[in-house]
């Protein structure tokens, strides 16, 4: 099969990733009302069960992550990934306590580096406010 084909494989309904949900640290059973979709354009965290609360996160403004384990966590399997992002209403994500956090930080990994090739996007373009750089752009002058 090749790559192509595995990764059209993965993709299943709804072009989602691949989906988790948070888990209690005891025991690792995922009796929480909070899941975390990876889609081939955003992250979308659902959560709540009477009251229902859904956001995203555009893959192209992830800018970083990092893979936090406690001993606990370890014991049972879990991990937590925090994400950073920029985007106004979630600039930092922790993605807590989920199973095959590897397996699901390498598919964000993947996703967000594929969106941003599938935006033409550089890591200097997402966060221009900070390093302003806009070296990229031809701007013609019309002699004004």
């Amino acid at each position: 099969m090749s790559e192509e084909a595995k990764s059209t494989a993965k993709i299943g309904v709804n072009n989602e990733l691949v989906r988790e949900r948070k888990r209690w640290l005891f025991f690792g059973i995922p009796w929480t009302f909070t899941k975390y979709i990876l889609t081939e354009k955003k992250i979308i965290i659902q959560s709540g069960l009477f009251t229902s609360t859904e956001n995203e996160i555009l893959m192209y403004r992830v800018t970083d992550m990092t893979m936090t384990r406690s001993l606990f966590q370890k014991m049972f399997g879990l991990g937590t990934l925090v994400v950073y992002a920029h985007d106004k209403t979630t600039p930092t994500l922790e993605v807590k306590n989920i199973k095959h956090i590897r397996e699901f930080k390498e598919i964000l990994s993947e996703a967000v580096e594929k969106d941003r090739l599938r935006m033409k996007m550089r890591q200097s373009e997402i966060v221009d406010g900070i390093h302003d750089v806009h070296d990229d752009f031809d701007f013609e002058h019309n002699g004004d």
